[in-house]
């Protein structure tokens, strides 16, 4: 049965903040032609900036992933692109004012909230597939994430979490084609370690984090005094930390969200091969890295592989 390809009914508009630069964005989600695919847009350089969200043009995947090409950069671009991956949406250009995407509450909420009740607009053309032939596998010898690729008729992955922490403990998460990806998946938000925080904020990152987009884990004993200079640093009054051991900045939505979380990453990386993919994938402890050059891998194999 031919697949045809999708793109948006209308254009949609968001407004934030960077997570790591901390600067104001406007990004605009535009529809666009049959074999357009999905481009970004630096519309504060010029209205011919454009971006391919291919894996060809990553350059940076610490805590993001960034797209660079002829000196322009879009970062944090992973979970829009998840959400256009998993909705079905082939073919837009993403706008932005900045070269990063707005954070928002840290999940891909906002923009299944946006386009879902509308739809998408079915274009006259066949989708293209990459047709997974025999497995793949990467390793990352040096924090031990790893990622394989299978066979299989349609689109899969499966993905477990362990960063021995006594808080998160071992999570999964599941996701398939049939699963509502806008009840399941997007609302699952970023997370990050408390004794991380000070780290990445001394080294330009999280600037534009503000304790509402992000569950804050707890691992060890925080000394009064660290937990009132976090505040501080994130301009509120007053954190604590819940018997459960996550900051009380916000309240978890899955008990396994922060796998949840993994999850949707892996689908915006994965939408960087450029085609739509049959094949299962199966991660151990994922990671922009290890999720881009899996991405890399697939791309490069991809010539005189059957794609349909």
């Amino acid at each position: 049965m031919v697949q045809y390809q999708n793109t948006l009914k209308r254009k949609y508009t968001f407004e934030g903040k960077g997570l790591h630069s901390g600067q104001k964005v406007r990004m605009t989600l535009v529809p666009a032609e049959a074999g357009t695919g999905i481009r970004f847009l630096r519309k504060d350089v010029s209205d011919d900036a454009f971006i391919p969200a291919v894996v060809d043009y990553v350059t940076l995947t610490n805590r993001g992933t960034t797209l660079e090409k002829d000196g322009l950069k879009v970062s944090t671009i992973e979970h829009i692109l998840s959400c256009f991956y998993a909705l079905g949406v082939d073919n837009a250009v993403i706008e932005l004012d900045n070269f990063e995407a707005p954070i928002l509450d840290g999940s891909a909420k906002p923009y299944t909230d946006a386009i879902c009740p509308d739809g998408l607009l079915t274009q006259d053309a066949p989708r293209e597939y990459y047709n997974v032939t025999e497995p793949l596998h990467f390793l990352d010898e040096k924090t031990g994430s790893e990622l394989t690729i299978l066979p299989a008729e349609s689109f899969s992955a499966d993905l477990t979490i362990d960063y021995g922490s006594k808080v998160l403990g071992v999570q999964t998460s599941h996701y398939d084609e049939g699963m509502d990806y806008a009840a399941e998946i997007a609302p699952c938000r970023t997370f990050v370690f408390f004794h991380e925080l000070e780290f990445l904020y001394s080294n330009g990152l999280i600037k534009g984090g503000d304790l509402e987009n992000a569950l804050v884990i707890v691992e060890h004993p925080v000394p009064e005094e660290t937990v009132r200079k976090m505040a501080s640093l994130f301009n509120v009054e007053h954190i604590d930390v819940k018997p459960d051991g996550y900051l009380d900045n916000v309240v978890p939505r899955f008990t396994n969200e922060c796998a949840r979380h993994k999850m949707l990453d892996i689908l915006g990386d994965f939408s960087l091969v450029g085609y739509r993919i049959r094949g299962r994938i199966v991660a151990n402890k994922s990671g922009h890295r290890v999720n881009t050059e899996m991405a890399r891998l697939i791309r490069t194999q991809m010539i005189g592989n059957n794609r349909n």
